[in-house]
């Protein structure tokens, strides 16, 4: 499986929020050089910040660990992205763009009100 397929907003899920989010400040973590996101669309993603749900690099988002596995690794809610282009995709979006995380998933799609207006 490359894709996860089920989403939740509550904290110990160890599971993504779809959606609207803005970025934030960056800071050097437990996984390094990292990107502490707001979601915005209340009751989906609206705890992120307070869950810790932050953009990092990892080793299990390169494509030698997913060929080599035949999956992606498990980031537990975080967007984990390559290692080896973290630092400047991290960059580029800190300090107030809008980052969509998205899926096909029924229950967003019809609840978001930013998609629905």
């Amino acid at each position: 499986m490359d894709y996860a397929r089920w989403f939740s907003n509550m904290p110990s899920s160890n599971k993504s929020s779809l959606g609207f989010y803005i970025t934030q400040n960056t800071y050097n973590g437990d996984n390094g050089f990292s990107l502490r996101l707001q979601g915005i669309e209340r009751g989906i993603n609206d705890k992120a910040f307070r869950r810790r749900i932050v953009m990092h690099g990892a080793d299990y988002a390169e494509e030698d660990y997913i060929s080599s596995r035949g999956h992606l690794g498990r980031s537990f809610g975080c967007p984990a992205i390559p290692m080896e282009e973290h630092e400047e995709i991290i960059e580029a979006i800190k300090d107030g763009t809008c980052l969509f995380i998205y899926s096909p998933n029924k229950k967003y799609l019809r609840y978001s009100k930013i998609l629905n207006g």
